[in-house]
């Protein structure tokens, strides 16, 4: 099936991640028309490359579906994607059926991990309630398992067997 990645995001540092009563950080989130994905590694650039052995989360997904929803239900019209800091925004899949499966997008596989778990921070990033209304709809963590480019635009997402 073909999907459309809409936007691709990296950033340097942590804003949130690790910062539990130091208040968030202003590390940039760049919007990039390329990423390039690093099998184990993780998105060139970004703040999670090398972050850690076979860490689950070494590229996020987000939906371009529940991105629209937010903006509407918390009434911020102009709230950019990269406000969720997951680095590819993706329409025309659900992601949350991802988890637990091995997938191709753009020719780059992936292992989708888990749910990428909103956190309290979400509240400051786009409005109070956030938190607790992107439960289940958090984006996907997922592992790289080999190298490559993705780019913004049409591209084929294929399925391969469940993880085991």
């Amino acid at each position: 099936m073909d999907v459309f990645i809409r936007h691709l995001f990296i950033s340097p540092g942590h804003n949130f991640f690790g910062r539990h009563g130091l208040g968030a950080a202003e590390n940039p989130t760049e919007e990039v028309q390329t990423i390039m994905c690093r099998a184990g590694h993780g998105v060139e650039g970004d703040r999670f490359f090398d972050y850690k052995a076979d860490y689950a989360g070494q590229i996020t997904f987000f939906s371009w579906e529940i991105y629209q929803t937010a903006m509407t239900k918390f009434g911020v019209p102009t709230l950019s994607p990269g406000a969720f800091r997951r680095n590819v925004v993706i329409d025309g899949v659900d992601i949350t059926t991802l988890v637990g499966k091995r997938f191709s997008l753009g020719g780059v596989e992936f292992e989708g991990t888990v749910e990428s778990k909103p956190c309290y921070w979400m509240d400051q990033a786009v409005a109070p309630g956030t938190e607790v209304w992107l439960r289940g709809n958090g984006g996907l963590r997922a592992k790289i398992l080999s190298d490559g480019p993705l780019a913004v635009g049409r591209s084929p997402l294929l399925l391969a067997e469940p993880v085991s």
